[in-house]
């Protein structure tokens, strides 16, 4: 099968089981409790009733409002289109385009936050500024991520096309296999990235309605129907980037076909480790939050270190 086809093919289930991640957390954390908890597909069934409803939108709010949830879908689609599914290298791989990725997920925090204060509620303010801080902190954590990587490969004398189709397609594990193990301290930091990328507990509780405590829920507050579902689908797909990430650097170079099943396996396990850590932990307290933040961001510093000097 040309590569091309079986890259679109992995392209088009990664966007329909999106959706799925958030399930298996949410029947994780329900085990946890002793509860039956929601469906696994929960959140098909949302996505179906939103975009079947109207919207309310406040006079206060201009055309910004509703671009923000447009613009957030587009840039987080785009920005999994940039990376290996599979084993299969991605057809828009050129040089460089981890810098692309890392913007075009920027991109995407930057029009939600525009969309929250758009509404000139307070509280939706004050979730943004959260939003826009925090994400301050991790983006410098993921460049570093990328050069620890590119470094690596470039000392082993490999390609250097530096695209995440090389970076995170068997590469990783390879590398730390034979002879590179402070790259495993990688996975540590990109599981910290995961958590705080996608606003999940330690670092935020999705499932919390008090706004004092939230930081991306309160972005949302006043968003509904279409929209909402926008924005809801566009956190699945983000939190399946990340995923698949965090799969680059564990799964090897198979077949195709054992790859692909590999790094869907991958994962999905993510998921579920998400919902055993939401099951164990409570969220931090805000100010720990960034102390969180710096400790993987020295990390990734200090594996960048031991691959440029060895």
């Amino acid at each position: 099968m040309d590569s091309g086809l079986q890259y679109f093919l992995q392209f088009g289930a990664a966007l329909v089981l999106a959706p799925l991640v958030p399930g298996i957390i949410n029947r994780v954390k329900a085990k946890f409790g002793g509860r039956h908890g929601k469906p696994l597909l929960q959140l098909y069934f949302d996505l179906a009733k939103l975009f079947a409803k109207g919207e309310v939108i406040s006079t206060t709010a201009t055309w910004i409002f509703s671009a923000g949830p447009v613009i957030s879908l587009t840039t987080v689609v785009m920005a999994l289109a940039l990376l290996p599914l599979g084993g299969v290298p991605s057809p828009f791989a050129f040089r460089g385009d981890f810098i692309l990725c890392a913007y075009l997920l920027g991109m995407g925090r930057f029009a939600t936050v525009l969309a929250a204060m758009d509404t000139g509620s307070p509280f939706e303010g004050m979730g943004a500024s959260r939003e826009a801080l925090f994400g301050a902190l991790a983006e410098p954590v993921l460049f570093l991520c990328f050069l620890s990587l590119i470094s690596t490969a470039t000392s082993m004398g490999m390609k250097a096309d530096f695209s995440l189709s090389m970076l995170f397609n068997g590469f990783a594990l390879d590398a730390w296999l034979h002879g590179r193990p402070e790259l495993v301290l990688l996975t540590f930091v990109m599981g910290i990235l995961l958590l705080v990328e996608n606003c999940r507990i330690p670092v935020d509780d999705p499932t919390t309605h008090l706004e004092l405590t939230m930081i991306h829920e309160v972005m949302v507050l006043d968003h509904s129907g279409p929209n909402l579902a926008f924005i809801l689908y566009a956190s699945a797909v983000k939190l399946w980037v990340f995923c698949s990430l965090f799969a680059g650097l564990l799964v090897p170079v198979l077949p195709v076909w054992a790859q692909t099943v590999l790094t869907f396996g991958v994962i999905f396990a993510a998921a579920v480790i998400i919902g055993v850590i939401e099951s164990t932990m409570a969220r931090l307290r805000m100010h720990i939050v960034p102390a969180l933040i710096g400790l993987s961001g020295s990390v990734a510093a200090f594996v960048l270190i031991l691959t440029l000097v060895r």
